[in-house]
C-alpha cells in the first residue's frame, strides 16, 4: 500500500498491486485494474519509487522469517 495525496491534499493509501498505468497530465492520473483513478499531486516517479519502496518492504518481511 503506498499513500499519495489528491489535489483537494487528502491522502488516499493505494494497492500498488492495483495500479494498471499512471498518466500524466500534467497532474499524475493514477488508474487502477478496476478502471477507477485518482489525480494524486505525486510524479510518476515519485509513485514508482514509492511502489519499489512497498515492495522491497513486503520481499525483506517474508526473507527474515
Amino acid at each position: 500500500m503506498i499513500m499519495l495525496t489528491k489535489l483537494n491534499d487528502n491522502k488516499i493509501v493505494l494497492n500498488c498491486d492495483q495500479i494498471e498505468s499512471v498518466e500524466l497530465i500534467p497532474e499524475s492520473k493514477v488508474i487502477m485494474m478496476n478502471g477507477k483513478f485518482f489525480i494524486v499531486k505525486e510524479s510518476a516517479e515519485e509513485i514508482i519509487e514509492k511502489t519499489i519502496a512497498y515492495n522491497e518492504k513486503i520481499h525483506s518481511f517474508h526473507t527474515d522469517r
